[in-house]
């Protein structure tokens, strides 16, 4: 029953974010399972890739990651390793982010969620120009230095199209 709940907490917030926002572009996350299956791990050689079509040019886009962490995730931070590659296949950027996921001096959690959940939207590329329509792939590497990083529970990009007001 536990399991349930957190599933369908985990829905409902995904809803709610997806909803209301007519800037999105694109969102997709994936569910984290050590090769062994065990689910929360974030391995090593795991590196989630997304997808997504850019069709207009002239537009700037604000790129996310989206992390979804458990209680007894053992860091307050997450290291994570991105590279974007253009439609004809050559690499626009590659950069380390170090995101925190729990405030470093109390361990209160920074993202928003109920009971042992944690869920966070961290702007990641702000401003993103695209050169070339197309297909954009943008994949995602845990630098933790650990070969099976426990308690992350999902990863994932959301792009949305640039508005002033910092949306």
């Amino acid at each position: 029953m536990h399991f349930l709940s957190r599933v369908v907490r985990a829905l409902a917030a995904g809803l709610l974010l997806t909803a209301c926002d007519q800037n999105q572009v694109f969102e997709k996350n994936i569910d984290l399972k050590s090769p062994a299956g065990d689910p929360y791990v974030w391995a090593v050689q795991d590196k989630p890739t997304f997808e997504f079509e850019i069709t207009d040019t002239t537009q700037r886009y604000d790129v996310y990651f989206n992390i979804r962490n458990a209680a007894d995730y053992e860091y307050y931070n997450l290291y994570v390793k991105q590279t974007l590659t253009a439609p004809d296949g050559k690499p626009v950027s590659r950069r380390l982010h170090q995101m925190l996921l729990l405030d470093p001096q109390t361990g209160e959690p920074r993202g928003s969620g109920t009971g042992d959940i944690y869920d966070h939207q961290i702007l990641a590329l702000p401003n993103q120009q695209f050169h070339q329509p197309g297909r954009y792939k943008l994949m995602l590497e845990q630098y933790m230095r650990q070969d099976q990083l426990r308690g992350i529970m999902a990863v994932g990009v959301r792009v949305a199209r640039h508005s002033a007001s910092g949306q």
